[in-house]
């Protein structure tokens, strides 16, 4: 064996037993209840500027979230004071997550100043991790200006209200979003395997808010058959959503993930994840507050911005993947985007049928969605889930593919 298969084998040894560890998991409660109060957030404001409000937020928390992902794939988050310090943040995030729902009002100042004691006590970890690395060191120090600018910018919109403050809340997410761009990915390193699966963990988060909200909306309400059916057809939606993430696409990526090398494994981690799962995580939102919205109100048509969270929001989702998909591939595939199509045609479809209705139509286009691809790729599926992700892009473009057809095609859609 060569130096470099040496050390490649090393490299995958130690991000096998790299793997999401218990606080992490406990962390990401918080983030959990921070979500819940993102759909509330917009619920109890349905109206076009409420849902810029409330995606504005649940921006500033996903951005925060992924910059933890990125710390606890670097340092052991149970380690000594970092574990203190892993606390602390979850105690400044638990009180951003109270003061979300009047974020841009009352508890604005409230929302800032805890806001920006998360993200401090973030660069004071990433402090520690690049103590002995340099070039983390470096990276670190890259990215401090857009962390306390960013985070400052949302303590002065506290002070301001209206379009204005709209409009600083839009710099300051912009500063978080375009700086890595900027400033590029060098001296940044990843597990792989860590980040997919810490990734894979925050998804099934995301879903877990659809079934909370379909709790919640059914609370004290009569369990007629309308509600029942309603709720199961809930279920069903986030099953295919389930579906369409943990069933080959987990494992593609991480293969693809895996395949790459120092900057543009750090670039292509950036895009797939930090950027390109934000969608999925706001489009699973917009569907828990449709469905809340459709448990309420099963026999009557849904209003616009509720049809856009139950329709647009599967949309959404579905975006993400076709993005994804074209990020790590480039190729679109058919089957996501032409669903992402009907969803959206959806909508003004569900402002004049009856809610339950319109939850039937798109739980029938994501389960017409699942079984399509099943069964047009059902060799190329397989061939990933037997492997879980571990083979190289290499193999799955020569290996993948039923017998007779373009290897291009080794990759479901």
């Amino acid at each position: 064996m060569t130096d470099a298969e040496h050390a490649q084998t090393g490299e995958s040894e130690a991000d096998a037993e790299h793997r999401v560890t218990h606080l992490e998991l406990f962390f990401d409660l918080v983030f959990v209840f921070a979500i819940t109060q993102v759909t509330a957030f917009i619920a109890d404001d349905l109206t076009w500027a409420g849902l810029v409000r409330g995606l504005f937020v649940l921006a500033a928390l996903w951005w925060t979230w992924a910059a933890y992902a990125w710390l606890t794939n670097t340092l052991d988050p149970e380690e000594g004071a970092v574990r203190l310090a892993m606390f602390a943040s979850m105690g400044a995030m638990l009180i951003v997550a109270l003061a979300t729902p009047r974020a841009f009002g009352a508890d604005g100042l409230v929302f800032g100043i805890t806001y920006f004691v998360v993200r401090a006590l973030h660069l004071v970890l990433y402090a520690i991790a690049g103590r002995d690395d340099p070039d983390l060191e470096r990276a670190v120090l890259r990215i401090l200006p857009s962390a306390l600018l960013g985070a400052s910018l949302l303590v002065v919109a506290a002070f301001l209200d209206g379009p204005v403050q709209g409009a600083v809340w839009a710099v300051a997410l912009a500063i978080d979003y375009l700086w890595l761009l900027v400033v590029g990915m060098q001296g940044w390193r990843i597990f792989a395997d860590h980040f997919v699966e810490r990734h894979g963990l925050i998804m099934i988060v995301a879903l877990g808010e659809s079934i909370v909200a379909i709790g919640i909306g059914a609370a004290g309400l009569p369990l007629e058959a309308g509600l029942i059916a309603a709720a199961l057809l809930g279920i069903t939606v986030a099953c295919a959503l389930w579906w369409s993430y943990f069933d080959w696409a987990i494992y593609y990526s991480q293969a693809r993930l895996a395949d790459a090398t120092g900057v543009a494994q750090a670039v292509l981690a950036r895009d797939l994840y930090s950027y390109l799962h934000l969608p999925m995580v706001a489009g699973i939102v917009l569907f828990s507050l449709g469905v809340k919205t459709t448990l309420a109100h099963v026999g009557d048509p849904l209003d616009l911005i509720s049809a856009v969270g139950l329709c647009g929001g599967l949309a959404l989702y579905f975006a993400g993947h076709v993005a994804h998909r074209l990020r790590a591939s480039r190729t679109w595939g058919h089957g996501r985007p032409i669903a992402t199509v009907v969803l959206l045609a959806l909508i003004p479809v569900a402002t004049v049928v009856p809610a339950l209705v319109a939850l039937a139509i798109v739980a029938a286009v994501c389960a017409a969605l699942i079984a399509y691809e099943a069964v047009r790729y059902s060799y190329a599926r397989a061939w990933i889930r037997s492997r879980r992700g571990s083979f190289t892009m290499e193999e799955a473009r020569r290996v993948a593919p039923r017998p007779g057809r373009n290897p291009d095609q080794a990759d479901p859609e």
